[in-house]
């Protein structure tokens, strides 16, 4: 994570903010983000305003006399008094090779736009969105196991190392060529549902993309089933019709090839390999998911 990579490396970290605590799990106790834990753990003093558009937060970080604010993931817009409050103004860790991917959800619009390859920039933020001027950039190959998971933790490995080399090189700014711009719209559950008419290609790529956050999911027999692990083969049938299932997994059809689901969850089940789903759920072949 970028906060001990920046305390690894000697820099003095005066505050940190971090979005409030929200509700998560069954029984939707508040949770503290990850950062905000990171930072109890080091005794670092901590702020979780709902809005920086707040003047009060503006005058509180003005105090601090900070050099720089290294943002990652927060999820709440940076007014442009805090973008020009700082003497190094606001550097973002930001989870594509820009200007591809501005946007909330790079990992995952990555993994769905079957790209064969990612990374981390390093950029100078300005009051667009993900606009701002590069400083530093590291490429990354996308698997063809990868998930959203993986992909986000090898990126924040990147990206704790390129901020830190980010703070000791002072590296000449680039401007992005916007003409190449994507955006990565944040995430909605209702993409998470299989459309099992795509090319199997697809759903294996829509399957990667929602692991771990919302996750794939799919109709039987009025259940919910959520796909966490599967995989594209080269078989043929009816769109979401069960071809076969048994210890080589759950044979689906789709548009084009078909989709050996390999890691299926009931609601409020557990994550199951096909065989320990099957003995609680048996699937005949023949019959339809979404029907």
């Amino acid at each position: 994570m970028a906060l001990d990579a920046l305390l690894a490396a000697g820099h003095e970290v005066v505050h940190v903010l971090t979005q409030p605590d929200r509700p998560a799990g069954r029984g939707l106790k508040l949770q503290a983000s990850a950062v905000k834990q990171r930072a109890q753990a080091r005794q670092l003093p901590i702020s979780q305003p709902a809005t920086l558009k707040d003047p009060a937060i503006t005058a509180q970080l003005a105090a601090l006399d900070a050099e720089v604010m290294v943002v990652a993931a927060y999820g709440l817009m940076i007014p442009a008094a805090l973008l020009q409050l700082l003497p190094r103004g606001c550097l973002n860790i930001h989870a594509s090779i820009l200007p591809r991917w501005r946007g909330a959800a790079p990992i995952q619009r990555a993994l769905l736009g079957g790209d064969h390859e990612t990374g981390v920039t390093i950029m100078q933020m300005d009051a667009g969105l993900d606009t701002g001027a590069m400083l530093l950039a590291e490429v990354l190959t996308i698997t063809a196991n990868d998930t959203a998971q993986t992909l986000h933790d090898k990126l924040a490995a990147i990206g704790s190392r390129l901020i830190v080399d980010a703070l000791s090189s002072h590296p000449e700014p680039v401007p992005q060529d916007n003409s190449k711009a994507t955006y990565a719209a944040k995430i909605s559950r209702t993409e998470a549902k299989i459309d099992w008419a795509k090319p199997a290609a697809d759903i294996d790529r829509l399957i990667r993309a929602f692991n771990p956050a919302p996750g794939a999911h799919t109709q039987w027999q009025g259940q919910t089933l959520k796909i966490w692990r599967a995989e594209s083969v080269a078989e043929t049938g009816e769109p979401g019709t069960v071809i076969r299932a048994g210890n080589d997994g759950v044979i689906v059809a789709a548009g084009t090839g078909a989709i050996r689901l390999l890691e299926l969850q009931r609601a409020g089940g557990k994550r199951l390999a096909p065989l320990q789903f099957l003995a609680g759920t048996p699937i005949a072949a023949g019959t339809r998911f979404d029907a």
